[in-house]
């Protein structure tokens, strides 16, 4: 499976992000890498409200039918690259991110993997959220989607991509991962990602919320059901 001069394609399943998306196609460019990644951008938006403001005219663009595991599995089936890296468009990459998503790809024993997770913003209550976060992630195996998920594309082709769920596309497909009894890679470095949905909800209702759903998960809860409490 070792490619030892891979191309990463970065996909990213986007809705509503016309006031950020290039001022994050800007930072992908400027990532570190022996070799210029391919961005892939999925807009669930049937107007393409969001690829409608792309100046970058080296990235891909698309429509398709709003979820974020369809848009992430489009994106997977225009990919050139030999590793997929799927990233929300609020999540950050740190300016190493490929150089070490190419290193954790050298490896053969690995499949995929994810970074540690850090959340922008100076309030230090979510110092605990990180660390409990990356305590959950060691010990489960299971990283979460703001995670920045990476993934060989030949093995993500193989295992049928991304179920097209409405919620926990990210969980489902990890433990399906894990459950083949194949290894993901937690690199030890923090992505960072936007704390605007705990700043609207409220960081207490957030967090319990969230705690929910993956339990209800966990006990077999259909995501068409956890998803009414979950605004995408």
């Amino acid at each position: 499976m070792t490619n030892h001069n891979p191309v990463i394609s970065i996909i990213l399943p986007v809705l509503n992000e016309a006031g950020r998306i290039n001022e994050l196609i800007t930072r992908l460019r400027g990532l570190r890498s022996d070799a210029a990644p391919e961005i892939i951008v999925v807009d669930g938006d049937p107007q393409g409200g969001t690829i409608r403001t792309i100046r970058d005219s080296g990235v891909i663009t698309s429509i398709a039918v709003k979820g974020r595991a369809r848009q992430m599995n489009l994106g997977a089936s225009l990919a050139s690259g030999s590793v997929l890296l799927f990233l929300h468009a609020d999540t950050l990459l740190p300016a190493d991110a490929l150089v070490r998503v190419k290193a954790a790809m050298d490896d053969d024993r690995y499949a995929g993997g994810a970074f540690d997770l850090g959340v922008l913003t100076e309030r230090r209550i979510f110092r605990i959220t990180e660390k409990y976060v990356a305590f959950r992630t060691r010990l489960t195996r299971v990283p979460f989607g703001d995670q920045a998920i990476f993934v060989r594309k030949g093995y993500f082709d193989k295992i049928g991509g991304y179920k097209e769920i409405p919620l926990m596309e990210d969980v489902e497909i990890m433990r399906r991962i894990r459950k083949r009894g194949d290894k993901i890679f937690i690199i030890p470095e923090k992505v960072m990602t936007s704390a605007r949905r705990w700043e609207q909800e409220g960081i207490l209702y957030c967090t319990l919320r969230n705690w929910a759903l993956q339990l209800s998960y966990a006990l077999g809860a259909a995501p068409e059901r956890l998803v009414k409490w979950y605004k995408p």
